[in-house]
């Protein structure tokens, strides 16, 4: 009996993590860049007793990497990442890839993102471009122009297949695997004017909360019945002693 309420306990911890990334998804449905999370969970077998008992684990985040809509803002500093590239930025903490392409240029002609942190080329540095000539013109393998002059480029990298990410905060992440510039600007490129939405889709997501809600109520009802039988169980031997 014991076993059954700490099973579902883990169960409850289980699910209650999952809502917490759902509501965390639907909280930036329209977030620019934003990297919908999802939760894997996995069976940890107990052998204590005379029967292995199956657990629910907490849960181990990750981060999709299907790609947003794009949307068009007309705006020249902003980019829209398409394909498997990530944009590099320069943070406090290391360099950190996003896919949120909104850019702001500095009075020095630097180019950084809303949050204040400077875009990076290919080298990881800096991008800056000519402060007196307006806004650069991006072509779809990120080189910058200005007045028919080429002045640098935007990095653009592919972060490993299966790597760990980690959010560094709403729109981008961190990863110990190293990142290789991209080279096919075929399947892969940024749209300038435009920039790419959330790839959260706040029907299924609203949807898959009101499942797990449930669930969680379901297992809410367990835990109370194993603890009303539990509490019956002890009165009863209770009252024959």
């Amino acid at each position: 009996m014991q076993s059954a309420a700490y099973v579902a306990l883990s169960g409850q911890v289980a699910l209650q993590r999952r809502m917490e990334t759902i509501a965390h998804n639907v909280a930036n449905a329209s977030t620019a860049g934003f990297r919908a999370e999802n939760v894997s969970f996995r069976a940890i077998l107990s052998r204590t007793g005379a029967d292995a008992t199956a657990f629910a684990s907490r849960g181990a985040p990750w981060l999709s990497r299907e790609a947003g809509e794009m949307k068009q803002t007309g705006n020249p500093l902003d980019v829209a990442v398409q394909g498997e590239g990530w944009l590099a930025i320069r943070t406090p903490d290391g360099v950190a890839y996003t896919r949120d392409g909104r850019m702001r240029m500095l009075e020095t002609g630097e180019l950084r993102t809303l949050t204040g942190h400077p875009v990076l080329d290919a080298g990881d540095t800096p991008v800056v471009v000519d402060p007196a000539a307006g806004a650069p013109a991006i072509a779809r393998d990120g080189m910058l122009t200005q007045n028919g002059r080429q002045i640098g480029a935007l990095g653009l990298f592919r972060l490993p297949e299966g790597a760990p990410l980690t959010r560094y905060d709403t729109s981008s992440v961190m990863t110990d695997a190293p990142a290789a510039p991209v080279l096919d600007f075929v399947a892969n490129g940024v749209a300038q004017g435009f920039v790419e939405s959330a790839n959260v889709n706040p029907v299924m997501e609203v949807a898959r909360l009101m499942m797990v809600t449930r669930a969680f109520e379901s297992v809410t009802r367990l835990v109370e019945t194993s603890d009303a039988a539990m509490q019956e169980a002890i009165r009863t031997l209770g009252g024959a002693a």
